[in-house]
């Protein structure tokens, strides 16, 4: 009995139920919309939680996560929940469930202050925390440069990586500061959030990039006020 319930326990930590809850979040609030007006419907967008920069200045800062679960068009959210379903399962069951969803939510968290601060259209997508991601696997390739399939993980969406970036500095329709906030969300905290066995990464090192995180988000959210507010709304 004592077995069952230890591979029990064994499993339950190795199935990646935080990845499948972010894709059946994402899935369900994308039929909401679509029945409720249409996921590219810009009324549609803004009801449900889209990156709004004039309603984030008003209070809303809610809009600062939300949008990671939102999408314009099957096509953005099926992309989106391709990388999310394949990158995330081999995410979580690297760092854990709860480190997981911080780097998720701290990567879209980051990447949608950037595009507060820097891009005044609507935006949604869960963009910024896949470029979150993606910057993950950089970090854990020089935590654990002696871990093969950690190597190859990184080498094989830093090819993404480079492939989005190049795609996104061609289109104005891409949020490139969300994507590059996302990014740089990614990276600090990965490391901020990695293990103390990490090679070269001890508390002090930790405890930095995670300041570094906190006065890059706040830079951001006071540009991005100032900028609005500006433009007098």
């Amino acid at each position: 009995m004592k077995n069952n319930l230890q591979n029990k326990m064994y499993q339950l930590q190795r199935t990646p139920f935080v990845t499948y809850g972010i894709l059946v979040i994402t899935v369900v609030m994308f039929l909401i919309m679509t029945y409720n007006g249409g996921s590219q419907n810009p009324f549609t967008l803004i009801r449900y939680g889209a990156k709004v920069n004039e309603l984030i200045v008003f209070g809303e800062w809610w809009r600062l996560i939300t949008p990671a679960f939102l999408h314009i068009g099957l096509t953005h959210m099926l992309f989106n929940g391709i990388i999310v379903y394949f990158l995330g399962i081999q995410l979580e069951k690297i760092i854990g469930h709860f480190r997981f969803l911080l780097l998720y939510l701290l990567s879209g968290l980051l990447g949608n202050a950037a595009s507060f601060a820097l891009n005044t259209s609507i935006s949604a997508g869960a963009s910024t925390a896949v470029f979150g991601m993606f910057a993950s696997t950089l970090v854990l390739a020089r935590l654990y440069p002696y871990h093969s399939g950690i190597q190859r993980l990184s080498r094989d969406y830093l090819v993404l990586i480079v492939i989005n970036v190049v795609l996104g500095l061609f289109s104005t329709s891409i949020d490139n500061a969300g994507h590059f906030g996302g990014m740089l969300g990614g990276y600090l905290t990965m490391y901020a959030l990695s293990s103390r066995n990490a090679l070269n990464n001890p508390t002090k090192r930790r405890v930095l990039y995670g300041l570094a995180y906190i006065l890059i988000f706040i830079i951001l959210i006071l540009i991005g006020y100032n900028r609005t507010s500006r433009l007098g709304f």
